[in-house]
């Protein structure tokens, strides 16, 4: 039967398995899940530098005189028509 997620084979070193064995057992959780952990963090710290990195240049490229106002991105996206008010969007009766 195959497995439900992707599997990845890893050759480690003696020391970064040392390592990872280490803090493994000390979280009660196998190495392959302390692994799979590991990545995961990494992948959402490289993101976040990303993300911060792509914001940066957006404020060094913004225009102010070119921005739109939340009206007029509103309009433009055609979101500017009011809400239905129908019972079922109503609150508390």
């Amino acid at each position: 039967m195959p497995a439900k997620n992707p599997r990845v084979m890893v050759t480690l070193d003696p020391p970064l398995h040392k390592w990872v064995t280490r803090f493994a057992r000390a979280d009660g959780i196998s190495v392959s899940l302390k692994v799979r952990d590991l990545l995961k963090e990494s992948y959402e710290l490289n993101e976040d530098i990303y993300l911060g990195t792509l914001a940066r240049e957006r404020e060094r490229t913004f225009n102010r005189r070119k921005a739109l106002t939340t009206l007029q991105a509103r309009k433009r996206l055609g979101l500017d028509q009011p809400q239905s008010r129908s019972p079922a969007n109503r609150r508390g009766g």
